[in-house]
Formats: structure tokens, C-alpha cells, sequence
């Protein structure tokens, strides 16, 4: 529609350029005949002479004029047209000792762009320092000795405010204000870049000291304690300001419901390099807010700078592993460590502090016991990707701390977790036991809570890896605030938004419970009863037997090997075993094929890989295998022929057939004719055939956990390569070594086919039944790590590729097939997942019963600062009390309004509660 109309908004555009419907019409202040001032900021278009334009202007002194020379409009200043400034006096009022500012040459930098203005401070017998004079007038001045140089309070909140949501740079901002004050070029403004910056690195840091009431403060900025200026979770549990007071006396079996939860993390984006030192850029804080303080932490590293780092037992950790040779050359600092808060993804006090080789131990320690002193929490879970490592021998480390940092570990309840998308990188056993899904008391806390927040942070890396030690911390301290205080305004909906996504899920997996419970108690009602046991004892106590792994023995190809050479042992000792060479039973043959096989298939894929510029050394080397390969089938078929006679014939008649098309087979299409070759087109020893599926079952099983393990790294690696490598050498190196695992993915899959193609045939000829819930066909959707979703697919309704189901075979005498060992394990993933959404809601109900309690004591902590701050003057008590009454009042309405958002949906939660109750009671009796 608007561009039949765009002609029209042209012309309109156009017209702005000239004097329009002014041509000839007097000054609208005085009539003069020939106006020559318009402005650009004042509502409204109008022409006015030279003295009416500044008198308009005595109160907006940082607007822009132009004026009509005759052919267009150009620029001129208030200051060229004799305005002056005056301040430490009411506007319109006369200074009777007026000063000039330094040169008459004063800059104000303000949203409309970088003015020069003619400026005169007050030296009247009673008046204030300069620098308060601008204050007052609500400047910032850059210097505090003879400011020649300030910028608006409201063009320091836009940046402020801008900054946090686009991330702009203060380069591209303070370049936006000099094109707006020239975008010719012509006539710059005078520099003040630097100035800028200083400016906005103090406003930052006023800000974050007003905000938390340390201008009320009786003894004042310094007495500021360590953490003071942060901005803290409402929902987190904080004994003496949102637990009830009796909340140690908790019963043990609901203490969890008062857990704090804590998530470890490190981001190797925000780097810092090798510029300044704290020195000459000192913070201007010392560790108030979020970072820890500097020079206690830089001391104690000093001190343990020795200490070696323990190895990774599980997936090659990059984090653990690489901790001590991850480079660092011209960086002061390799990346940030945090501790954050679990669930509701703020920053701890604390809790932050720079990486200077990876992410070591004693780095994400002294974090870690760093932020714990501000909670008395009894109840702790950790998360951290590494957590399966790391908590090992914490305890040990911790004694090497400060004493300040160090607490009674053993009279708190203290579990650890690796969040649930870093999880499936880890090895089989860490899958269950740091597992969120299967631990009491955690509801659907993922964990993940430090990720989300590095979206938002990363952003600025780019600026803060330039900065100095003390610029970085502080605009990242700032940075930080920002995103608490939005979490904080937000709760309102999102644990609104929490709620009403957890009631039909409790709802929802409390009713597939009772249904597989129902179904099982008429058979196992008794076997239902000590798995229940079993659940309760490993969730009090998690040495004991893990009910969510299986218990048999791992099927493996050696395992198998391994009981086929007992057996015939036994055979030989008791004189049955019937062998036809001396050097090769029938299962070393039938071993020995598989493995011929297995050759067979690396051969043809490496061959398949030749480039078209193949070299002589690499055609050479392939040649060698084919002979070394021919030689050992030659021997191999000359004693199948020992045990499968009839395998000769078959064999003529297709050598038969490949003369007749003049095609000569190829070593690894060389057809091997084991018992699955032959299935029923020929006569075969059945001992053979036993002794082929066994193998070929293990085969299976062992391609599986390949399979698997070659997921597993492929995810950590992609992890990886996404959250720490930049620049194009170590992107092609992370790339060169997914190609290698997705060779040995492919290879995996193919092994795996071939087993399950030979175990359907020979499954229907030995009457084998039940393997094929354990190993099922293969497509290629299947081969997909346990994080993958399918097209079409969400994280709720994400179904596991069958693959991560299998941990190996076997089972007890009473269950052959390990059906009742999968029963018992997807009961107690049932049981699990009914209980982490109960848990859940009762988290969100009392998380919102944290939130409103938490504001209120703010309320009240608001209205104590009234009484505590010693005002310099009346005027001073008066903006004081006014700030405090006004963060008194925001905290009670949003109490208000969270609880009103929320009080239908806990209406209907309560409802739910009292019908699930009745019904536990009508079954009960």
C-alpha cells in the first residue's frame, strides 16, 4: 500500500529542506519580517530572528539550530549566537561572579550529537566546586580538576541501556554521535573519545553502588563488602531473608525442597589480551559484585602454580585434559570460569574470575568455594560438565584454601550432576550416576543454566578482550547486573510459564505409572516391590547397585571367543571333541572367517577412499595388503574345506560363472561361504552354525558399543570445536578429525549390518528367538547421538534413537533374554520421570513462595536505609529518602503483580492436590 503513496512521502521529505509555508511569514516570537533560525529538536516547525531563538533556547541549551542563508539551511550553534550557560544558578538568574570554563571552550556530548557551548560556572562567595555544579545539571563532568569535557546524564543512560541490549560498542556509539554533530567530515568535532569512556566506565560503576544502597550507607562506599553490589536471585534459597525460620528442622525427606543448586561452567570466548595491568588499570571495585576479588586470587594461583592436574577418566576430557598445555600466548587471560545459579540462570556473587590456562582445578575451586560463602544452604546440588572428574578429590583440595573459604562439608547434603546436553559425551556408567533424571529431589533442572547466559555475553568479547584488567572486570560486572535484574523482572512469567507446563506433565507421567504398575503387579507384584526397594536404597545411597544398569555381563567377541575355547577344553579333556586339524577347531575357524571378513570390509573402504591422484608409495601399500590378505583366505579356505566340503563346489560354480563374464573377483569380494552364506541352499554342520551365531551376536553387540563410542566423541568434539576454536587452522584440524570419526561411524554401521544380516538367517534356521529386541535393524536415521533430534522433532518430544538403549546382553537364569531386566529398567525410568515432575511443581510453588518473601524483605531493607544514610544536607536526605521509598515501592509491586499472575494457576494446583490426595486415600483403604 505505501508505495502508491511513496511519491507523496517524498515530496513531504522535501519540503522540510526549505522554508515550506514560512517564506514569507514573520518570527513567531517578536514579527520580525526576515526570520533566518529554525531548530531541529523543538516540536513543531517555525522561523524565528537571532533573539528570539535564544531566548527559546535558555533552557534547552544542547538543541540544534540552522539558519536560512539565503539559499538552504546549514548548521550554527546557540554558542555562536552569544548563548551562554550559566550554572550553579535557577535558569533565567544572574550570576553576579560568573566564571568562564577553561578557554571558553567547553564540550558537551549529548544524544543529538557533540556540542560546543559557551559555559560559565557560579564563583559567587557560597557556590559549590565545578564539578558539582554540572552534576547538578544533571552532566557528567570527564575530569574532576577543571572539566572541560561532560556528557548528559541521559545520553550515558542511553548508551547504558544500549549497550546491554544490542551489545553496540562505545567506538561505533561515540562514531554515531560525531556523524550526527558533521556526517560531512567537513567540520569535526573535537575528539573525545577517550573521554566517552571514562564517562561511561564511571556511570557504570555509580549505577551499580546506587542501585544496591550503598549511597545509604552510615559508613560509606569503602565499607563495602565483597558480593554487596550484586544483584541476587529471588528464588534461590536465602536463610534470614526468604526461608521460613524453622527451615533447618525440615523433615530429611523434604529437605530438598530447600536445596540450592549451583551449575560450573567456562566460556573461552571472553579472552583478554596482554594490554595494561592492574596497576594502571585498576578495578574500581574489588570483587563487590561478581568477579572475585583480584589480588587475593591472583596470590593464592601464585602460590599453587605447581600443582599438576589430574588426568580425566572419562571421554578425554578437553577441559581436564588440555587444562595444562591449552596455549596462552598474548593473553593475560584465556577465557572466564563462573559458578551460576542452576535454576533460574543468574550470577552468583563471587562467582566469576578469570582463566589464565584452561579450565583447571584450582581455578574453578577457589570460584566454587569463593561464591559459597555467601550461602548457609544445607542441601547443595552441583553441576558441571566435568563433575564425574572434578568432585573426586575436591574435599582434598579444599583443605588447601583459606580457612574463610573452606566449611563443614560432611553436615550438608551435597550431591553432583552433569548438565543433560553434555551428558551423552560421557561414558555409560556417568550417564546414570550424575544423571538429573534419576537423582531425588532435582525436578527438571537441566543444568544448562550457564550456556543460555553465554549467548548474551559473548556478544562483547570482541570489545572486552581489548580493554584493561580493571575495564574488563567492570564492564562485565555490569553486564552481568544487567542480566540478573532482567531474570529478576521476568520471574513473573516465566515461573508462570514453568507451572503451566508442569502440571499436565506431572499429571501426564503420574498416569503412565500407575498403568505399567497396574499391569505388572497381577505377575510381578512381588518382584515390582523389590525393585522398588531397590531404586530407594540406591537413591539414599548410590554405592549400592545402580537399578538403572544392567547387571549382566557385558556380550563381547572376546568374551565369546573366550567361552568357545573353554568349551572345547572340556571336550578335549573328556574325549568328545571332534576336530579336524590340530591347529583349528571348528570356532577358530569360524573366528578366524569373521576376522577375514573384517579385512575384507577395510580393504574395499580404503580403496574406495583413493583420490584421483593416488601416489605410487600409496598404490604400493594397498597392493601389499591384497597379497597379505590373498595368502591368509588361501589358508583359511584350505581348512574350511576340512569341515565344509561341499563349499568347494559352490565355490567352482561361481568361479565358473565369473570366467564365463570374464571378470576376475577381487580379493575383498573374494565370497567367503561361511554357515550365514550358505543358509539353506546347502547342507551345514549345525555345530558351525551355533558357533557363527554366537559370534556374530557378539559381533553385533560389540559394533553397537563402537557405534556409540564414536557418537559420544563426535558430540564432545562438535561441543568443542563450537565453544572454544576460532580461526581457520584449528577449524580444518577439528574437521579433519570428525571425517576420521564418521569413518569409523560408517565402519561401526557396516560391521553391525553384516552381524544382523547373518543373525537373521541363522536365527530361523537354530530357532532362535528374543535377540531381535536387543538388536534390531539399522536405518540410517537411527545413528544419531542421544542430543540429535529428527526432523520435525522438540526437546519434549524427543524419542532416543534404540541404539542408546542397549548396554550389552545377558541377564539372570530366571530371565534368558534380559526381558525382565528391561522391564525393571523402564519401570524405574517411569517411576523417575513421574517424580521429577512432581518434584518440579513443588519446586515452582515454592520458588514462588521464595520470590514474594524475598521482595518484601527487600521492601523492608529499602525502608531501614532510610534511617541509616547521613545526608550532607537537607537536599541530599530528600533525593535519598525519595530513591528509597521508590525501590521500596517497585518491590512491592512487583510482588504484587507476580502473585496476582500467579494465584489462578496455584488455585488450580492446589485443586489437583486435593483430588490426587483423596484418590491415594480411597486406594489405600
Amino acid at each position: 500500500m505505501w508505495l502508491k503513496d511513496r511519491p507523496l512521502f517524498l515530496e513531504e521529505v522535501l519540503r522540510l529542506e526549505g522554508r515550506g509555508d514560512l517564506r514569507n511569514a514573520p518570527c513567531s516570537g517578536c514579527g520580525d519580517s526576515s526570520p533566518q533560525y529554525r531548530c531541529e529538536d523543538c516540536f513543531g516547525v517555525d522561523l524565528r530572528c537571532s533573539s528570539c531563538i535564544k531566548a527559546a533556547h535558555q533552557r534547552h541549551p544542547l538543541h540544534r539550530l540552522q539558519k536560512w542563508n539565503g539559499n538552504y539551511f546549514e548548521r550554527i550553534t546557540l554558542k555562536a549566537l552569544g548563548l551562554r550557560i550559566q550554572l550553579g544558578h535557577a535558569p533565567g538568574q544572574t550570576c553576579p561572579n560568573p566564571r568562564r570554563a577553561f578557554n571558553d571552550d567547553f564540550v558537551v556530548m549529548d544524544s543529538h550529537g557533540i556540542h560546543e557551548v559557551a559555559l560559565d560556572f557560579c564563583e559567587c562567595t557560597d557556590a559549590i566546586a565545578h564539578v558539582q555544579q554540572l552534576l547538578r545539571f544533571s552532566w557528567f563532568p570527564s575530569t574532576t580538576a577543571d572539566p572541560k569535557t561532560a556528557a548528559t546524564f541521559r545520553l550515558l543512560e542511553e548508551f547504558h541501556l544500549l549497550s546491554f541490549e544490542s551489545k553496540v560498542l562505545a567506538y561505533e556509539f561515540y562514531n554515531v554521535l560525531v556523524r550526527r554533530t558533521d556526517n560531512t567530515g567537513l567540520t569535526p568535532p573535537k575528539g573525545r573519545y577517550e573521554s566517552f569512556m571514562r564517562m561511561i566506565r564511571e556511570w557504570r560503576h555509580l549505577s551499580m553502588l546506587k542501585r544496591s544502597g550503598r549511597g545509604h550507607d552510615s559508613k560509606g562506599v569503602d565499607a563495602t563488602g565483597e558480593g554487596d553490589c550484586a544483584v541476587l536471585c529471588p528464588a534461590c534459597p536465602h536463610p534470614g531473608k526468604n526461608l521460613p525460620d524453622n527451615w533447618k528442622s525440615t523433615p530429611p525427606t523434604k529437605r530438598w525442597i530447600y536445596a540450592l543448586f549451583v551449575a560450573i561452567d567456562a566460556n573461552f570466548r571472553l579472552k583478554r589480551k596482554i594490554v595494561s595491568n592492574n596497576i594502571t588499570d585498576p578495578s574500581l571495585s574489588r570483587g563487590w559484585a561478581y568477579f572475585v576479588e583480584e589480588a587475593g586470587y591472583k596470590e593464592f594461583l601464585a602460590e599453587k602454580i605447581d600443582v599438576a592436574q589430574e588426568k580425566s577418566t572419562c571421554s578425554s576430557h578437553n577441559a581436564v585434559n588440555m587444562a595444562d598445555t591449552k596455549t596462552n600466548r598474548g593473553l593475560a587471560a584465556t577465557g572466564l570460569g563462573t559458578i551460576d545459579c542452576a535454576r533460574h540462570n543468574m550470577k552468583r556473587p563471587n562467582a566469576v574470575g578469570d582463566l589464565q590456562k584452561g579450565e583447571k582445578y584450582i581455578n574453578m575451586d577457589y570460584l566454587f568455594f569463593s561464591t559459597l560463602r555467601h550461602s548457609s544452604s544445607q542441601t547443595l546440588n552441583i553441576s558441571y560438565d566435568i563433575a564425574c572428574q572434578w568432585h573426586k578429590k575436591l574435599w582434598q583440595r579444599m583443605t588447601a584454601f583459606p580457612t574463610s573459604m573452606q566449611f563443614d562439608y560432611v553436615s550438608k547434603t551435597i550431591s553432583f550432576f552433569v548438565p543433560k546436553f553434555h551428558l551423552p559425551a560421557h561414558v555409560e556408567k556417568c550417564q546414570t550416576t550424575f544423571s538429573f533424571n534419576f537423582k531425588r529431589g532435582v525436578g527438571r533442572t537441566d543444568g544448562e543454566a550457564p550456556e543460555r547466559g553465554w549467548a548474551n555475553i559473548n556478544p562483547i568479547a570482541s570489545s572486552t578482550k581489548e580493554m584493561g584488567p580493571g575495564a574488563r572486570r567492570d564492564t562485565l560486572d555490569d553486564f552481568f547486573s544487567d542480566w540478573n535484574w532482567k531474570k529478576v523482572v521476568a520471574l513473573g512469567t516465566t515461573m508462570q510459564r514453568k507451572l503451566k507446563e508442569a502440571l499436565p506433565q506431572r499429571e501426564d507421567h503420574r498416569a503412565a505409572l500407575d498403568d505399567l504398575e497396574q499391569g505388572l503387579k497381577d505377575e510381578y507384584g512381588e518382584i515390582l516391590e523389590e525393585w522398588r526397594s531397590q531404586v530407594e536404597g540406591w537413591e539414599d545411597d548410590q554405592s549400592r547397585l545402580n537399578p538403572f544398569e544392567r547387571n549382566g555381563d557385558v556380550i563381547t567377541l572376546a568374551s565369546v571367543r573366550l567361552a568357545l575355547a573353554k568349551e572345547e577344553e572340556q571336550s578335549l579333556q573328556s574325549g568328545t571333541c571332534i576336530s579336524l586339524h590340530e591347529d583349528c577347531s571348528p570356532s577358530i575357524l569360524i573366528s578366524s572367517g569373521l576376522e577375514l571378513e573384517e579385512q575384507q570390509r577395510r580393504l574395499k573402504a580404503d580403496k574406495d577412499a583413493r583420490g584421483l591422484h593416488v601416489t605410487d608409495n600409496q598404490e604400493g601399500k594397498l597392493i601389499e595388503r591384497s597379497n597379505a590378505l590373498q595368502r591368509r583366505i588361501d589358508s583359511w579356505v584350505k581348512m574350511q574345506e576340512l569341515y565344509m566340503p561341499n563349499v568347494a563346489a559352490m565355490r567352482n560354480s561361481d568361479n565358473a560363472t565369473a570366467a564365463n563374464t570374464y571378470s576376475v573377483p577381487s580379493v575383498e569380494s573374494f565370497k567367503l561361504w561361511l554357515p550365514s552364506h550358505i543358509g539353506r541352499s546347502s547342507p551345514c554342520d549345525k555345530t558351525l552354525q551355533r558357533v557363527e551365531w554366537r559370534l556374530r551376536y557378539a559381533q553385533g553387540h560389540d559394533a553397537l558399543r563402537s557405534l556409540r563410542s564414536c557418537l559420544r566423541a563426535q558430540t564432545a568434539i562438535l561441543k568443542y570445536k563450537d565453544r572454544n576454536l576460532r580461526g581457520q587452522g584449528a577449524n580444518t584440524r577439528a574437521r579433519n578429525t570428525l571425517k576420521a570419526i564418521d569413518v569409523r561411524i560408517e565402519a561401526a554401521s557396516r560391521r553391525y549390518e553384516s552381524a544382523h544380516k547373518a543373525l537373521v538367517i541363522l536365527g530361523s534356521l537354530l530357532d532362535e528367538s528374543g535377540w531381535q529386541s536387543a538388536l534390531r535393524p539399522l536405518n540410517h536415521q537411527d545413528i544419531r547421538s542421544m542430543s540429535d533430534l529428527l526432523w520435525g522433532e522438540s526437546e519434549g518430544r524427543r524419542k532416543l534413537s534404540w541404539i542408546w538403549n542397549m548396554r550389552g546382553a545377558g541377564g539372570s537364569e530366571k530371565d534368558d533374554n534380559g526381558a525382565l531386566e528391561d522391564m525393571r529398567i523402564e519401570w524405574c525410568k517411569a517411576r523417575a520421570r513421574a517424580m521429577r515432575w512432581g518434584e518440579e511443581v513443588e519446586l515452582l510453588r515454592e520458588e514462588m513462595r521464595r520470590i514474594g518473601a524475598f521482595l518484601r524483605w527487600e521492601v523492608g531493607r529499602w525502608d531501614a536505609r532510610r534511617d541509616e544514610v547521613i545526608p550532607t544536607d537537607m537536599e541530599h536526605e530528600d533525593g535519598c529518602m525519595a530513591y528509597a521509598q521508590r525501590q521500596a515501592h517497585l518491590r512491592r509491586e512487583l510482588a504484587a503483580s507476580f502473585e496476582a499472575l500467579w494465584a489462578q494457576t496455584l488455585a488450580r494446583l492446589s485443586a489437583q492436590d486435593g483430588e490426587y490426595n483423596v484418590d491415594i486415600a480411597a486406594a489405600s483403604s
